[in-house]
């Protein structure tokens, strides 16, 4: 593969060169090998002022290759740079100066083309490095700082229109932030602040996305003031760079395979080449045609296009995965996930939202809102997990109205809350509550409601005040709103089979599945659970992929063929352990990534037929001497830019 010029070029060298730089000498070079080519058909004109077009035409034409091909030699490796330089320095021995400037032209006009597409690739990983801010402004004094000298705690102040320097909290302000480039979501989210005290605050990656903020994402229309929870060498936006720069060398197998390949391929050409040099003790031909056609099999066989299949495909196709919000670690998993027949994903948090919402209210004696305003008034006072979903869900239902008194609020671990409201009794919480501390047993209607209500895959509370058994309230973690259509997705993508794979017991499973049109699903797993039901279908299938947050399922993902990481932003467990990460909670992005990689193996195909089939066709021709050395350095190095263009698509899947 080629490498970096900026690499080889000496260093006071270096203040002249740019991506256009290897352009502007290709263009020189095919001007003095016009010139030389126009004034030799002049029989006025001087041998010698021809032969210095020619000459300036080898200079510039030959200055790249030069370098990489030194470069190479002083590693003990003869790479396709040094074959075309060989070929040019013959043709010029032979006298055929116009067509050895003309491979030198070609040869580095598309050797010019290629490394300016590349890095047009390449600038779509390179631009998330210029997303972060280089300063940021202190809330206490508004004193401007450097993002490097920001330590943890540090409040900070974003004005509006402007980029978030930190990752961190917001404590103050609300505002709509975009934040595609760290999670490739089109709809800016809106934020506003974190009421919890500092004692309760969780982990940045677990806050809900209304109160964290990552840097390099672009703050609204109002102002807000951020608690820096990470250090700028910390972020989520850090890691990402690294992360997809790490990607970058990472080869997949078929990169792999063509570079054992051609490790071999060119000095095998190098012995054919010298072999066909001695073809006039056989044939009845001088040597000068024996060289001749040596030179022309040596610029038909050199594998350029070959080398550039993949690795500009896969360049490409990361850079357009990180650009939508999708990490993709190297080539291997580029690849891999084109293969994938099966997928296995979590439900928790994957599937669904990871947050239980009310779902369902069973009333049975009194009113509904009468039910809502007694949950409410106890649970806003709870600290079960499950009550700020009661507490958001009658918010929602119930209109503004003045609290109920409270007292003597008791939590019973587990299992519920006890508590006095307008000088009643009132409990709130699961069968197990009212079956451990109260003599009398639950009413048969009451049981039934419960039965109806957990087939649905609701998990049950049930509230009573003083004799009355008010109602049951169902709470589910409710599916994602663009799961069904996600899996519709993957189904018009040639997805076999996709299987879930929870420690939910099944009969929640199942209710879930049901509401997205889900068939195979696997309920009450342990971890190692898991990694069985993961080797199982490898061993029935070629390629499964398994989905989930890259902590819980961790086990599970490293025994897939490919792990995939559900809404990583923020999260360095899953950043680092995932083999692909969705950086948002998006499913979409799933379906998106799956058909990126298999566009993307569709176009490492389509260049390898390309590369190889030109060779085999230029080398017999050339060697029959069908063609001269001029059409076939034109075949040849018009192969090797198409390879690259046609890798280029993959920048607007």
């Amino acid at each position: 593969m080629c490498q970096s010029h900026t690499n080889t070029i000496p260093a006071p060298w270096l203040f002249i060169f740019n991506e256009r730089t290897e352009l502007w000498f290709a263009s020189i070079c095919g001007l003095a090998l016009a010139l030389g080519f126009s004034l030799s058909f002049l029989a006025t004109i001087p041998f010698l002022l021809i032969l210095a077009f020619y000459l300036l035409a080898y200079l510039f034409g030959g200055f790249f290759t030069l370098f990489d091909a030194w470069e190479s030699l002083k590693a003990g490796k003869f790479d396709i740079d040094f074959l075309m330089l060989f070929a040019a320095v013959g043709a010029g021995i032979l006298g055929e100066w116009a067509e050895g400037a003309l491979l030198l032209f070609l040869f580095s006009l598309g050797h010019g083309l290629e490394h300016y597409a590349m890095e047009k690739a390449q600038k779509s990983i390179e631009d998330l490095a210029k997303l972060s801010p280089q300063t940021a402004i202190l809330a206490k004094n508004q004193q401007e700082i450097a993002v490097e000298k920001l330590q943890l705690w540090d409040q900070i102040l974003v004005k509006p229109n402007t980029m978030i320097p930190a990752d961190g909290l917001v404590v103050k302000g609300h505002s709509s932030v975009n934040q595609a480039a760290i999670t490739g979501e089109s709809i800016p989210v809106d934020k506003a602040p974190w009421r919890g005290t500092l004692s309760q605050l969780p982990s940045l990656d677990k806050l809900s996305p209304t109160h964290r903020v990552f840097a390099g994402t672009f703050n609204g229309k109002a102002t807000l003031e951020v608690l820096v929870q990470r250090k700028a060498q910390d972020s989520t936006l850090a890691k990402l760079i690294q992360l997809v720069r790490e990607a970058e060398n990472q080869k997949s197998p078929t990169q792999q395979l063509t570079d054992r390949i051609e490790k071999y391929y060119v000095p095998a050409i190098l012995g054919l080449v010298l072999l066909l040099n001695f073809a006039f003790l056989v044939l009845d031909e001088p040597f000068r045609d024996s060289f001749y056609r040596a030179m022309a099999v040596l610029v038909a066989a050199s594998p350029c296009a070959l080398a550039l299949s993949t690795p500009s495909a896969v360049l490409s196709g990361i850079g357009r995965a990180a650009r939508a919000g999708v990490l993709i670690k190297g080539g291997r998993p580029l690849e891999e996930l084109g293969n994938v027949s099966v997928l296995a994903m979590d439900k928790t948090g994957t599937l669904t939202e990871g947050k239980p919402k009310l779902n369902d209210i069973i009333v049975l004696e009194g009113t509904k809102e009468e039910l809502l305003q007694i949950a409410l008034t106890v649970e806003r006072f709870s600290d079960h997990p499950l009550a700020d979903a009661v507490v958001k869900g009658a918010q929602d239902l119930l209109p503004p109205a003045e609290n109920l008194g409270v007292e003597s609020l008791e939590s019973i671990t587990g299992r519920g809350v006890r508590a006095i409201v307008q000088q009643q009794e009132v409990w709130i919480g699961n069968r197990e509550l009212f079956e451990a501390h109260l003599s009398t047993a639950l009413p048969d209607s009451l049981l039934s409601a419960l039965r109806t209500c957990e087939a649905k895959g609701n998990t049950s509370i049930i509230v009573r005040q003083g004799e009355r058994y008010l109602g049951i309230l169902g709470l589910m973690d409710l599916p994602r709103p663009a799961a069904k259509e996600a899996l519709k997705q993957l189904s018009q993508l040639g997805i076999m089979e996709v299987i879930m794979l929870t420690g939910d017991n099944q009969q929640v499973a199942n209710a879930t599945a049901q509401k997205i049109g889900l068939d195979t699903v696997k309920g009450n797993l342990l971890p190692q659970d898991k990694v069985e039901a993961i080797q199982a279908i490898k061993a029935e299938r070629a390629c499964v992929a398994m989905i989930g947050d890259g902590v819980n399922d961790a086990p599970a993902m490293a025994s897939s063929n490919v792990s995939i990481a559900m809404g990583a932003a923020g999260s360095d467990v899953a950043l680092e352990t995932a083999d692909i990460a969705l950086m948002s909670d998006n499913l979409l992005k799933l379906p998106f990534a799956i058909g990126l990689s298999r566009m993307s193996k569709k176009i490492i195909r389509q260049n390898l037929i390309i590369s190889l089939g030109m060779i085999a066709i230029l080398v017999p021709m050339t060697l029959l001497e069908v063609l001269s050395m001029g059409p076939a350095v034109l075949l040849h190095e018009g192969s090797t830019l198409l390879v690259v263009l046609n890798a280029l698509r993959l920048l607007s899947y």
